[in-house]
């Protein structure tokens, strides 16, 4: 509930300020090789403050399953111009060239809205 509130409060802040669109929330599911796990966790967290330092970056967090060796992200942005703009940054592109030996599965993005 508490991601909720904190999509809800980012759309109203930016409705307030004249940005009319609505924020683009997505999760992330990233599942990486169990002896890769270490290293995707390293490199998400070596890009961590460069991307909440991204324009239109309004939320980047990382947490880990307690029992799947899933990572999850997530990440409220401007709009999807921000979110693309993110992920053409050579330092998001270097961590998916690693993720290519590294993961067990693709990468599975889950776009959000709000509901209630």
């Amino acid at each position: 509930m508490d991601c909720l509130i904190d999509y809800l409060d980012i759309y109203l802040d930016m409705l307030w300020k004249g940005e009319g669109s609505m924020p683009l929330a997505i999760f992330a599911t990233i599942t990486p090789k169990p002896e890769h796990l270490p290293d995707a966790v390293a490199a998400i967290e070596e890009i961590v403050a460069a991307t909440r330092a991204d324009d239109g970056c309004l939320r980047f967090d990382l947490h880990r399953g307690i029992d799947t060796g899933q990572l999850h992200i997530y990440e409220i942005w401007a709009d999807r111009t921000a979110f693309d703009h993110h992920h053409a940054q050579s330092y998001t592109q270097a961590v998916f060239r690693r993720y290519d030996a590294w993961l067990a599965q693709p990468v599975e993005l889950t776009f959000l809205q709000p509901v209630a």
